[in-house]
């Protein structure tokens, strides 16, 4: 989720059309901009926006292949993939 506006020990958040109140005892230190990994609620890391992406598109692949859509799963794992070509 996106940091809106920041207060102490909690946050504003954004993420998609969802907007939510999060505890951040764990990470006192974000502000308006910064990125972070929620948890039931409460921020347990600041991350970056390039993590940011790759944990939605991850998050949207598992929405759609449980909704039984027939997308392009693999677009949304491409980081994945392109690693996996390297290595592979």
């Amino acid at each position: 989720m996106q940091v809106v506006e920041a207060g102490f020990g909690s946050a504003l958040c954004n993420y998609g059309n969802e907007q939510r109140r999060i505890d951040t005892m764990l990470v006192p230190d974000v502000k308006p901009g910064d990125w972070v990994l929620v948890f039931i609620n409460a921020a347990r890391e600041v991350i970056s926006a390039g993590d940011a992406r790759k944990i939605s598109d991850a998050l949207a692949s598992l929405t759609l292949v449980m909704n039984g859509g027939d997308g392009d799963v693999d677009a949304l794992f491409a980081d994945i993939i392109e690693k996996r070509k390297e290595t592979g």
